[in-house]
């Protein structure tokens, strides 16, 4: 088991907690706000069988519309975190070598070890904002090197990669090791507090692979969609048939769905926006008053990092801060899940009812004054 991901991190799925403040996803959309009579119609004549390798040709024209790439360039898989399973399989096997940037989601890196591939990690430092150290990557890279994983935003931490620093890093890459594959997690892209979303990753190049999903900015994890982009013909192949020998097709049910989602893309995402903002916005209210902790403001997403302080908190009070959690009910994301310290952990502000999340801070107030 600890070859893939640290074990507690499946409480997260398997284990309810009152104030869970370690979710990552934006409110959760309800599935009577999709079945509209069109959708039901569509539903009712929908055959219950395979569907193809690359997934709807609806949907994929959605997803394709967003990011500037052709439809034949899109892959759906059950989710982000199958896609990037796939791109590992495709990428590297056994001793071949991949860099990951971190903290990272934990199957960026738990996938590779999985497949056998050497891991290299670039640790991103909090003091530095987690901004993407793009010489600190290079020099990790290796004319042999199959892969380098990065996220923007990062998960956990909410950081957008800069759009230069990413251009920088995929011509960097493709100059050591013209075999490689940068894989750029977009899973957060949609979940900004004003709109403005930043350029896909998609058309940067062939060496690049973006992964994304419905789950956290649409929240929709319950609809298993996620995909990947690949615009080089030959890799999007053999992703293809990675994705037929292990998981062979998506499931046309949740895919119809999640066409409706993105058709009603506004609709789905504004009150979404709206609740982040307001979730933001009461965390940074929150963390004012908290002498010791430091919150890292991120660009998009439902989550950020927040710090106990090291001049404040010693090693034993960051022990006692997590051990104090349980009896208030409340749960964080701990740094190591992530690949980061402890006494780093995630605060999700966007699955929680707003009434619930202001007593979900408070608790956790209780926890770091424990901690002192």
């Amino acid at each position: 088991m600890d070859r893939f991901m640290p074990a507690p991190m499946s409480d997260l799925v398997d284990s309810p907690c009152r104030y869970d403040l370690g979710e990552s996803t934006s409110p959760p959309l309800t599935l009577g706000t999709l079945l509209t009579p069109g959708v039901l119609g569509v539903m009712s004549e929908l055959s219950v069988g395979y569907g193809t390798t690359q997934g709807s040709e609806g949907l994929r024209s959605l997803v394709a519309a967003d990011l500037s790439v052709p439809p034949e360039r899109v892959l759906l898989t059950p989710g982000g975190i199958a896609g990037m399973f796939l791109v590992a399989l495709v990428t590297c096997g056994a001793g071949d070598h991949a860099v990951v940037t971190t903290p990272c989601f934990p199957p960026a890196r738990s996938q590779l070890v999985a497949v056998g591939a050497e891991v290299t990690p670039v640790p991103l430092s909090f003091d530095a904002g987690y901004r993407l150290d793009v010489a600190a990557v290079l020099a990790a890279v290796r004319p042999s090197t199959r892969l380098v994983s990065v996220a923007s935003p990062q998960n956990p931490s909410g950081v957008r990669l800069a759009a230069r620093d990413l251009a920088d890093l995929v011509a960097g890459v493709s100059a050591v090791a013209p075999a490689a594959v940068v894989l750029v997690d977009e899973t957060y892209r949609d979940a900004t507090y004003d709109g403005a979303v930043a350029p896909s990753a998609a058309a940067l190049g062939p060496s690049v692979v973006t992964c994304s999903s419905l789950s956290k900015a649409y929240g929709t994890p319950g609809l298993r969609v996620g995909w990947l982009t690949a615009v080089d013909p030959k890799l999007y192949a053999r992703l293809r048939l990675a994705k037929f020998t292990t998981l062979l097709g998506g499931s046309g049910v949740d895919e119809v769905l999640a066409a409706e989602v993105l058709r009603r893309r506004a609709e789905v995402l504004g009150p979404r926006r709206a609740a982040l903002r307001e979730g933001l916005s009461t965390l940074t209210a929150w963390a004012a008053g908290q002498q010791a902790v430091e919150v890292l403001r991120p660009d998009a997403g439902a989550l950020c990092c927040v710090r106990l302080r090291p001049d404040m908190v010693p090693d034993d009070g960051v022990r006692r801060f997590y051990a104090a959690l349980p009896a208030l009910e409340v749960r964080v994301g701990r740094g190591s899940w992530f690949f980061e310290s402890d006494r780093v952990f995630r605060v999700g502000f966007g699955h929680l009812p707003a009434a619930d999340f202001v007593v979900a801070l408070d608790r956790l107030g209780e926890a770091v004054r424990v901690a002192l």
